[in-house]
């Protein structure tokens, strides 16, 4: 299977695998979706990001997914907002709130990605990568 868009494959397993109710997933490594699951732990939405196997092909990036004290679900929706056909950037003043400010955006700026409240603090815009709710 081609991927055009890695990033968007990973909100999707991430999505299957929390339906699913299923403990961790695991995808193909890259630097982008690494970082992009260390904001989701730091916002608190995963408990832990590993990364296993060597370098190249085989090397897999594994999400232990976080649900609450009865099973309820902690990422309750996950979209792409930029695309490979549409990328959309924010400036660091007009960045979206996602659910009244309950939910994040990740964003992939020049100090790396981080979410929204990260972006406003340190004055950054960015390409928005995806809303986290």
């Amino acid at each position: 299977m081609s991927m055009n868009d890695p990033i968007s494959d990973m909100l999707t397993r991430i999505r299957n695998a929390t339906r699913n109710g299923a403990p961790e997933v695991s995808m193909p490594y890259s630097k982008l979706k690494q970082d992009l699951a260390s904001v989701l732990r730091r916002e608190g939405y995963v408990n832990g990001v590993n990364v296993e196997g060597e370098q190249g092909p085989d090397r897999r990036l594994i999400l232990n997914l976080r649900y609450g004290p009865d099973g309820e679900h902690v990422i309750h929706h996950i979209d792409r907002v930029s695309k490979p056909g549409r990328r959309v950037y924010s400036q660091a003043g007009s960045i979206p709130r996602v659910r009244g400010g309950m939910g994040i955006c990740i964003l992939s700026t020049s100090k790396g990605v981080l979410s929204d409240r990260e972006c406003r603090k340190q004055r950054v815009g960015g390409e928005v990568l995806c809303k986290v709710g």
